[in-house]
């Protein structure tokens, strides 16, 4: 645990320490507890733990941190040490969604490394355990990411804070928690029906990332400090369509990234089926100018995992083509500058929050990984 009193400048490096520190601590508590059960369980939650503190830009924890600041949080308080350990705990719930969301999509890689599922299903292999591999992979990292979502709540809740502060937490939290898995679900439904409105894949970016990434962190950080419920609504308004602008900047990167920044290998989004703006604007697009032949590509390219760099190559051509990447780039643009027009207009505490979210606005809509 960070010692007291813990003064947070704005640099979001020394920021991200903190938050590392106390999910290092906290996951360090609860391996003794998991060892008492039986050693096996506690190396499994080593995979986890490393899972968690090797990777990770820490988005959550720190728009919480800062809606804490907007809110009238001083971290030269006695609480800011137990207010960052609690917004900490948002990095659990990220586990979960990454855990599952990999095993849904199948996805083989992630920050550049094995998923977990794959993990496991390669040390099954290695021992020559009875049963499937694959089965092994996908039963163990539902179990570990279930884990590390009940974890997250008692990150949150064992926090030493004021007891109306995480009064006003837990309806944010019961929400965002709620949020994250009906948008996943959302998610998952849209790649079976192979969905092509661009409406639902904005409902998707909304429930799905925007809440937990960007809009609910804001508003559990206003919610520990005590903030103005006016104060809520404008940070809820900023985190909404920032974290739509995310989303769709991860979209791109998803199609159009580098495999050594982002971690996953080129066009994995087109091979899972992804239905994203990108990909149903372009279907949208090809149908209003009638033309079959780039309709026919993009569906025999969308959700076949034999597709190979040639084939991502022309659905990438053909998403320029047909305007898709311009009108997803106009979006972002968009939603960021409705973003900061509702940044510029929320009642803050102190002008240094203001700053700091308009600069991770930018950040976050600008990134390349």
């Amino acid at each position: 645990m960070p010692p007291h009193p813990l003064v947070l400048h704005p640099v979001d490096a020394e920021l991200v320490s903190h938050v590392h520190t106390a999910l290092r601590d906290f996951l360090e508590e609860r391996r003794v507890e998991v060892n008492h059960i039986d050693e096996t369980v506690a190396a499994a939650m080593d995979s986890l733990t490393r899972f968690i503190l090797d990777g990770g830009k820490r988005i959550r924890p720190t728009f919480a941190w800062w809606g804490w600041r907007a809110g009238g949080g001083r971290p030269e308080s006695p609480d800011a040490a137990e207010v960052l350990r609690a917004v900490s705990a948002l990095e659990l719930i990220q586990a979960c969604a990454l855990v599952h969301d990999d095993l849904m999509d199948s996805s083989d890689r992630r920050r550049g490394q094995p998923t977990l599922h794959v993990r496991f299903a390669m040390q099954h292999h290695a021992a020559g355990w009875a049963g499937t591999p694959d089965s092994f992979g996908l039963s163990a990292a539902i179990l570990l990411g279930d884990l590390a979502l009940a974890w997250a709540d008692d990150m949150l809740y064992d926090a030493a804070l004021d007891p109306a502060a995480l009064s006003r937490a837990r309806p944010v939290w019961r929400a965002m928690r709620t949020e994250v898995l009906v948008g996943q679900y959302l998610d998952v439904l849209a790649q079976a029906r192979a969905a092509n409105e661009p409406e639902t894949a904005m409902r998707i970016n909304r429930y799905k990332t925007a809440a937990y990434t960007v809009e609910r962190p804001l508003h559990l950080g206003v919610a520990l400090a005590g903030g103005p419920p006016e104060l809520v609504d404008a940070l809820r308004a900023f985190g909404t369509d920032l974290g739509i602008g995310f989303q769709l900047r991860d979209d791109l990167l998803g199609v159009f990234g580098d495999p050594k920044v982002t971690g996953k290998p080129a066009g994995d989004d087109l091979r899972e089926g992804k239905r994203t703006l990108l990909v149903t604007l372009g279907l949208r697009r090809a149908e209003e100018r009638g033309d079959r032949a780039a309709l026919t590509a993009l569906q025999e390219a969308i959700g076949n995992p034999a597709l190979d760099e040639a084939g991502v190559d022309r659905t990438r051509q053909l998403l320029h083509e047909l305007g898709a990447v311009e009108a997803v780039e106009e979006r972002i643009t968009a939603h960021t500058e409705a973003a900061l027009s509702a940044l510029a207009t929320a009642p803050v505490a102190e002008e240094a929050a203001r700053g700091k979210l308009a600069e991770l606005a930018i950040d976050a809509t600008r990134r390349d990984h």
